[in-house]
């Protein structure tokens, strides 16, 4: 599939029920996936994992039975097989000469700005260095109020928050019908959604899986969340080896059509946004961000207004002309502290190493 072999950075999500059978890791699934990632990845790809699978391996470990379990097992259950999940990603990954690190985040997490924009700055991170990052929800503390409940809609927040050009949902189905092909067998498949409209959406069914917490409906959801972020989605199934090199040589699927590009639809998002404050800069500073460069403390020469961390500020030339807007890493007051400074100095300055840019390029719309 093209969206696939085009796409520089790839979020994929997998459901328990393709990691998990009957309390057990399926090893050579594993295995075969990790060859795929290596694979994407040896095309130029950064990859990202959001994987389910800690409380279907956790009960096993544990002895729970089959069947709901109440909240405090299940967080228990979480935290006994995150850790054997974990080991199984590296111990997979490994073999291709790949790194896999371990994000634990709730629905919280990526409301709140600061979180969200820490997990961000992670992920950016870790891609940076070639690691692979394995992103589950952290169900040992994760409450209702504060969860997604499905790996899913998880999955388009990490493609939006990474700026992803493609998402794909490794389900036990192969992408969308016209109803649902277990129960009708007049169903239609569905290979491309050009917009999710209310015609598309009443085509979802229902969790098809024990295991599985999501059905197409939560599927839509994020497909919806992560075309408007100018990601693709593809749903397809994953359950036989090497989904991922099958998805490549044409196995049946669902594509749904980013709406423009990531970092377009960024863009547009952080010019959107209302501005709290904002920075005064020098002429070098101006001719920096002119030639795509980020805005560093010592290019500031004033700050106005009351902003927090990853508000959106206004930027302004040094005869007050209004340049562009971005989201600042420090609070007003830090602001005052460092500006005119280098970067080198904001952990004298502040009492603490922080970001060496005020405001990163990618958070900039000029």
């Amino acid at each position: 599939m093209e969206a696939l072999s085009a796409a520089r950075r790839v979020v994929v999500k997998i459901g328990s029920a393709l990691l998990v059978e009957d309390g057990a890791l399926r090893e050579d699934w594993l295995e075969a996936l990790a060859a795929d990632v290596a694979a994407l990845r040896g095309g130029g790809a950064d990859v990202v994992l959001v994987s389910s699978g800690s409380i279907a391996l956790g009960r096993g470990v544990l002895g729970l039975a089959d069947g709901p379990l109440p909240l405090e097992q299940s967080q228990a259950a979480a935290a006994a097989g995150q850790i054997r999940l974990a080991r199984a990603y590296e111990a997979a990954l490994a073999p291709h000469g790949i790194r896999a690190a371990q994000l634990l985040v709730t629905l919280e997490d990526t409301t709140a700005r600061r979180r969200y924009l820490n997990i961000r700055a992670t992920l950016e991170t870790l891609l940076g260095h070639g690691a692979v990052p394995i992103v589950n929800e952290n169900d040992t503390v994760a409450t209702d109020e504060i969860r997604y409940g499905d790996n899913d809609r998880l999955a388009a927040q990490v493609a939006v928050t990474t700026g992803a050009d493609l998402l794909v949902l490794l389900s036990d189905v192969d992408g969308l019908y016209t109803a649902n092909p277990r129960t009708d067998p007049a169903a239609r498949h569905i290979p491309h959604v050009a917009a999710l409209t209310p015609e598309i959406e009443a085509m979802a069914g229902e969790a098809a899986s024990g295991l599985a917490r999501g059905g197409m409906k939560t599927k839509l959801q994020a497909a919806r969340a992560a075309t408007a972020a100018g990601c693709a989605m593809v749903i397809t199934e994953g359950a036989a080896l090497h989904p991922l090199r099958a998805l490549g040589q044409g196995a049946r699927a669902t594509l749904f059509a980013a709406e423009g590009d990531p970092q377009g639809a960024r863009k547009r998002w952080i010019g959107a946004m209302k501005e709290k404050g904002a920075l005064r800069i020098d002429a070098g500073a101006a001719a920096a961000l002119a030639q795509g460069r980020s805005l560093l403390p010592a290019g500031v020469t004033a700050v106005e207004g009351g902003f927090g961390r990853g508000d959106a500020v206004a930027i302004t030339a040094p005869d007050g002309r209004r340049l562009g807007q971005g989201l600042v890493r420090y609070s007003a007051a830090e602001a005052r502290a460092i500006k005119g400074r280098r970067s080198g100095d904001i952990a004298g300055i502040l009492g603490y190493p922080g970001r060496a840019a005020l405001i990163h390029r990618d958070d900039m719309v000029l």
